[in-house]
């Protein structure tokens, strides 16, 4: 029979898993999120707890130490990295989630390797599937993050025979992989595989454009929870299994909403170099001259004061001019107005799911003004001024109309049906998609060029004037 201490961590584990379960349904709405999120740390602090509790911890020093790293770093990240940065240190966090996985699936295989004892066939495939997932996860995140943080090229990184390369590169990882598992080689062939793998993880995300990094985000952070759940395999440990099942599962379906929402494969994402040159070449070469309509903050204060219903579309180019309160300064006084201010969000906006959510409840918008796509495109045709902020190729009407189009098929916001339509922008440059964007040509658009914060606040100082 279990002893008391066993029977304490077995029940810790299953209350530690519900608070994951429950935690991460809330995570669906941004109304529930914080308190989500809350639900699951308290999970993690139950099953942190009741692992101490386990006979087999040799030194609580250490322990002790790295958790009061760990938790500096943590705490230095949160206060101080801004919220237009977060896909960056999403990206990161999920590396060390990777590296950690594989780097304890070498430690196990190690330890037990100096004890003498063989490990059977189904822990050595473990410890191989997690040492491969995890390095490649670590990585691969590392690349996201460059290109993120524009560290490195936000265009697919291509070069000859690099296809090629990366199948010759799995092909020997597997080949170790079959040789650790059978008892046929050692300690030596597994450090060969991690180096192989790490190196394989960096050449998966070179090839991937920057604009389909959630996409890839998604796709790393399913891998790390994968590498996990197998660590948790190897060292026997039931709540590793089933925070890493959950974190794989939760992430897989993550890409597979992102990749319909794009109307594009998983497969077309990872290996379709979309937004390399050729895209961008044929839009310099299709593109027809035709004129567009300028406007100003004083015009386009006037257009928003004498309006009855404003939609706000926000993009990419809202995190990077860090425009999330003066945009909620300018709603708010809408509002004092009369106007129902409405904020429409598009499920690939921004460089991680959900980015533009996190921007704006920074910003403390109501949750009930944030409408999903399904949402809102019903109401675009009576809603009087749409205003889109750093937005491009969410809002562009050849995804619907234009055969021919790259992004043909991809759901948009249909904000070209709205009766006046305010572009902000820095200039006429391309989306991601590397094509012209219809809207910013339609009669009823005006283009107000600038940076989005200091068009908002001069928009804003114009409408107290109005």
């Amino acid at each position: 029979m279990l002893d008391a201490r066993e029977s304490i961590i077995a029940v810790a584990y299953i209350v530690s898993a519900i608070f994951f379960i429950f935690g991460l349904k809330r995570l669906s709405s941004p109304a529930t999120a914080r308190s989500g999120n809350q639900l699951a740390a308290l999970g993690m602090v139950l099953a942190l707890a009741a692992t101490l509790l386990d006979r087999q911890i040799l030194s609580f020093w250490i322990i002790g130490v790295g958790t009061l790293i760990g938790a500096g770093i943590g705490t230095w990240f949160a206060r101080t990295v801004q919220m237009t940065a977060m896909p960056q240190m999403v990206a990161l966090f999920n590396g060390m989630g990777g590296a950690t996985a594989a780097l304890v699936s070498l430690a196990e295989y190690i330890r037990l390797e100096r004890l003498g004892t063989t490990a059977g066939a189904g822990e050595s495939t473990s410890i191989v599937l997690g040492t491969i997932i995890g390095a490649v996860s670590f990585t691969g995140s590392l690349v996201a993050f460059g290109k993120l943080q524009e560290l490195l090229s936000g265009k697919p990184l291509q070069f000859p025979l690099q296809r090629l390369l990366n199948g010759l590169l799995l092909l020997a990882i597997l080949a170790l992989g079959a040789a650790i598992v059978t008892g046929d080689a050692g300690t030596t062939a597994l450090w060969l595989l991690f180096f192989l793998a790490l190196v394989l993880g960096a050449m998966f995300v070179l090839p991937i454009g920057g604009g389909d990094m959630p996409v890839v985000i998604s796709i790393l952070n399913s891998l790390t929870g994968l590498a996990a759940a197998l660590t948790g395999f190897v060292l026997h440990n039931q709540m590793l299994v089933v925070a890493g099942v959950l974190v794989g599962a939760s992430g897989t379906l993550l890409t597979l909403l992102m990749s319909t929402a794009m109307n594009r494969s998983v497969g077309n994402v990872l290996f379709g170099a979309f937004g390399a040159g050729s895209a961008a070449e044929a839009a310099e070469t299709d593109a027809v001259q035709r004129s567009i309509r300028q406007t100003t903050a004083e015009d386009t204060a006037i257009a928003l004061a004498y309006a009855r219903s404003v939609v706000i579309v926000p993009g990419y180019g809202l995190a990077v001019a860090e425009a999330q309160h003066t945009v909620r300064e300018l709603a708010t006084d809408l509002e004092k107005r009369g106007v129902d201010v409405k904020y429409a969000i598009h499920p690939v906006a921004g460089r991680m799911p959900g980015h533009m959510n996190v921007l704006l409840a920074e910003a403390n918008v109501p949750y009930d003004q944030l409408l999903e796509m399904e949402q809102v495109n019903g109401e675009f045709a009576q809603t009087d001024v749409v205003l889109v902020v750093g937005a491009n190729d969410v809002v562009n009407p050849a995804a619907r109309d234009d055969p021919s189009s790259p992004i043909y098929g991809m759901p948009i916001l249909d904000v070209d049906k709205a009766r006046n339509i305010i572009v902000l922008k820095r200039s006429m440059g391309h989306g991601f998609a590397g094509i012209e964007n219809a809207l910013f040509h339609h009669e009823k658009t005006r283009m107000l060029f600038g940076d989005a914060r200091k068009s908002l606040t001069h928009v804003a100082e114009a409408l107290k004037m109005a």
